[in-house]
């Protein structure tokens, strides 16, 4: 792996600490920094280039996996966008943000392996696009349907509160463009408004066979995964162009 650095030209102790916690991250998920670059500039910033082996190409976990019948199980609670708008705007309560940084700095090596113990044939992070946006690639990518339980799915404390405030993250309005491939009747609620919310070091949705979800959840939050939750079901092969990919109810 290695790093890209940019910070004030007068900050050299808080690149000792950047550098100090980045490396103990990585050396807890298994990862060795090899090098990098340092550059000065008006703000602090940190980015990686990371590259890594598979044992096989069999071994990997693909968007394109899923199959009729599965569970969907999402491993983290979803509003990081709306929290930190929110946060941005001294509108955020001191615990939410709390709750979602703790969120964020869990790592989801435990989660993979647990759902890849539990038969796992689909997975894929959720990140920028929001939840809407990484299971519509997922059912795009398997060409299958899929139906979300809007009721099931985990939310960090506050994200309803800011969605009701109508605080959203810069990056929602481009994600609510996917709501073309989404059929609901329930479009006015604000958990539908969240499924578009961008996530910063989200978790992992993944399809596992549906009569080992229930032992895949309960695994997941023994390993830490304590929101870890089954959150729809993947249907029957997609029909013409155009149609709806999913359903949320």
């Amino acid at each position: 792996l290695n790093s890209l650095v940019q910070v004030a030209a007068s900050a050299e102790d808080d690149l000792v600490h950047m550098m100090a916690g980045a490396n103990s991250a990585l050396l807890e998920a298994g990862c060795a920094l090899g090098g990098g670059h340092t550059s000065e500039g008006g703000d602090a910033g940190l980015g990686f280039a990371i590259t890594g082996r598979a044992p096989s190409a069999a071994a990997l976990l693909r968007k394109s996996g899923l199959s009729e019948g599965q569970a969907l199980i999402l491993t983290k609670p979803i509003g990081t966008g709306v929290i930190f708008a929110a946060n941005m705007r001294c509108a955020a309560n001191g615990p939410w943000v709390v709750q979602a940084l703790e969120s964020m700095r869990m790592s989801n090596g435990p989660a993979s392996k647990v759902l890849i113990a539990h038969g796992a044939s689909a997975c894929t992070d959720v990140t920028g696009f929001g939840l809407c946006g990484h299971l519509l690639e997922m059912c795009k990518a398997s060409a299958h349907e899929a139906t979300l339980l809007l009721d099931d799915i985990p939310l960090l404390d506050g994200a309803l509160e800011c969605v009701r405030a109508k605080i959203f993250s810069s990056l929602a309005p481009a994600n609510m463009r996917l709501r073309h491939g989404m059929n609901s009747a329930r479009t006015a609620e604000p958990t539908y408004a969240l499924l578009f919310d961008p996530q910063t070091s989200g978790g992992l949705l993944a399809s596992v066979p549906a009569d080992r979800a229930e032992a895949c959840v309960a695994a997941l939050r023994a390993a830490g995964c304590t929101h870890a939750a089954v959150i729809g079901t993947v249907g029957e092969r997609a029909g013409a162009a155009g149609v709806p990919l999913v359903t949320c109810e």
